[in-house]
Protein backbone atom coordinates (compact mmCIF):
# COMPACT_ATOMS: atom_id res chain seq x y z
CA UNK A 1 0.00 0.00 0.00
CA UNK A 2 1.13 3.97 -0.49
CA UNK A 3 0.08 7.22 0.38
CA UNK A 4 -1.21 8.88 -3.05
CA UNK A 5 -1.59 12.45 -3.66
CA UNK A 6 -1.97 14.60 -6.84
CA UNK A 7 -1.24 17.53 -7.80
CA UNK A 8 -3.11 19.35 -10.94
CA UNK A 9 -3.94 22.33 -13.29
CA UNK A 10 -6.89 24.17 -11.30
CA UNK A 11 -8.13 25.35 -14.91
CA UNK A 12 -8.63 21.92 -16.11
CA UNK A 13 -10.38 20.52 -12.88
CA UNK A 14 -13.99 21.22 -11.79
CA UNK A 15 -14.61 22.62 -8.53
CA UNK A 16 -17.37 21.00 -7.10
CA UNK A 17 -16.68 18.06 -5.72
CA UNK A 18 -18.94 15.54 -7.54
CA UNK A 19 -17.70 16.70 -10.59
CA UNK A 20 -14.16 16.86 -9.27
CA UNK A 21 -14.48 12.81 -8.31
CA UNK A 22 -15.49 12.30 -11.71
CA UNK A 23 -12.89 13.88 -13.82
CA UNK A 24 -10.25 12.12 -11.19
CA UNK A 25 -11.71 9.36 -12.03
CA UNK A 26 -11.30 9.76 -16.18
CA UNK A 27 -7.74 10.96 -15.44
CA UNK A 28 -6.73 7.59 -13.45
CA UNK A 29 -7.85 5.94 -16.24
CA UNK A 30 -4.29 6.63 -17.89
CA UNK A 31 -5.21 7.30 -20.99
CA UNK A 32 -3.71 9.98 -22.33
CA UNK A 33 -1.80 9.21 -25.83
CA UNK A 34 1.84 8.84 -23.94
CA UNK A 35 3.78 7.39 -21.09
CA UNK A 36 3.68 8.71 -17.79
CA UNK A 37 6.86 8.81 -16.74
CA UNK A 38 8.13 12.10 -18.58
CA UNK A 39 7.51 15.22 -17.20
CA UNK A 40 8.08 17.37 -20.06
CA UNK A 41 4.15 16.64 -20.81
CA UNK A 42 3.14 18.15 -17.37
CA UNK A 43 2.11 21.93 -17.64
CA UNK A 44 4.69 24.36 -17.00
CA UNK A 45 3.65 24.84 -13.26
CA UNK A 46 2.89 21.14 -13.01
CA UNK A 47 6.81 20.63 -14.43
CA UNK A 48 8.52 22.86 -11.85
CA UNK A 49 6.52 21.44 -8.90
CA UNK A 50 7.61 17.88 -10.30
CA UNK A 51 11.38 19.04 -10.51
CA UNK A 52 11.28 20.74 -6.99
CA UNK A 53 9.48 17.54 -5.08
CA UNK A 54 11.30 15.20 -7.57
CA UNK A 55 14.71 16.34 -5.36
CA UNK A 56 13.19 15.31 -1.46
CA UNK A 57 11.14 12.15 -3.26
CA UNK A 58 13.24 10.98 -6.28
CA UNK A 59 11.15 8.87 -8.55
CA UNK A 60 11.51 5.05 -7.59
CA UNK A 61 12.73 4.37 -11.93
CA UNK A 62 16.00 5.98 -11.10
CA UNK A 63 19.16 4.24 -12.05
CA UNK A 64 21.03 1.15 -9.89
CA UNK A 65 24.22 3.04 -8.97
CA UNK A 66 21.40 5.65 -7.14
CA UNK A 67 19.26 2.75 -5.48
CA UNK A 68 21.94 1.09 -4.26
CA UNK A 69 23.42 4.70 -2.54
CA UNK A 70 19.74 5.58 -0.81
CA UNK A 71 19.52 2.07 0.06
CA UNK A 72 22.94 2.53 1.65
CA UNK A 73 22.04 5.91 2.95
CA UNK A 74 18.79 3.69 4.28
CA UNK A 75 16.53 6.83 2.62
CA UNK A 76 14.67 4.25 0.15
CA UNK A 77 11.43 5.18 1.57
CA UNK A 78 11.76 8.26 0.38
CA UNK A 79 11.61 6.65 -3.60
CA UNK A 80 8.23 7.56 -5.17
CA UNK A 81 6.33 6.10 -7.98
CA UNK A 82 5.07 9.39 -10.17
CA UNK A 83 2.28 9.24 -12.84
CA UNK A 84 2.61 12.55 -15.01
CA UNK A 85 0.15 13.36 -17.16
CA UNK A 86 -0.90 16.65 -18.71
CA UNK A 87 -2.99 18.33 -16.25
CA UNK A 88 -2.16 16.07 -13.10
CA UNK A 89 0.81 14.37 -11.36
CA UNK A 90 -0.47 11.30 -8.96
CA UNK A 91 2.44 10.69 -6.41
CA UNK A 92 2.50 7.24 -4.69
CA UNK A 93 4.73 7.70 -1.58
CA UNK A 94 5.72 5.37 1.36
CA UNK A 95 3.91 5.25 4.13
CA UNK A 96 6.58 6.00 6.42
CA UNK A 97 6.82 9.52 4.98
CA UNK A 98 3.18 9.90 4.65
CA UNK A 99 3.33 13.38 7.08
CA UNK A 100 6.11 14.98 5.11
CA UNK A 101 5.41 13.61 1.74
CA UNK A 102 1.49 15.91 2.18
CA UNK A 103 3.03 18.58 3.99
CA UNK A 104 6.06 19.41 1.12
CA UNK A 105 3.27 18.18 -1.76
CA UNK A 106 0.90 20.87 -0.54
CA UNK A 107 3.21 23.68 0.23
CA UNK A 108 4.56 22.99 -3.35
CA UNK A 109 1.40 23.52 -5.06
CA UNK A 110 0.50 26.66 -2.83
CA UNK A 111 4.32 27.35 -3.96
CA UNK A 112 3.55 26.70 -7.88
CA UNK A 113 -0.35 27.33 -7.77
CA UNK A 114 -1.74 24.28 -8.77
CA UNK A 115 -4.43 22.09 -7.29
CA UNK A 116 -3.65 19.40 -4.40
CA UNK A 117 -6.08 16.37 -3.74
CA UNK A 118 -5.35 14.13 -0.71
CA UNK A 119 -6.24 11.28 -2.80
CA UNK A 120 -5.54 8.49 0.43
CA UNK A 121 -7.50 10.48 3.27
CA UNK A 122 -11.27 9.07 3.47
CA UNK A 123 -12.49 12.74 3.29
CA UNK A 124 -9.89 13.91 0.38
CA UNK A 125 -8.93 17.10 0.99
CA UNK A 126 -9.39 19.02 -2.19
CA UNK A 127 -7.51 22.35 -2.74
CA UNK A 128 -7.46 25.33 -5.33
CA UNK A 129 -5.14 27.91 -5.28
CA UNK A 130 -6.84 31.31 -4.70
Amino acid sequence: MSYDLMVFEPSRAPRERKEFMDWFEQQVQWSENHEYNDPFVCSESLHRLYSKLSEDFPNMNVDDEIFEAMEEAGTENRLTEYSLGSAVIYAAFAYSVAKEAYTTMRNLAIKHKVGFFDVSSNDGEIFFPD
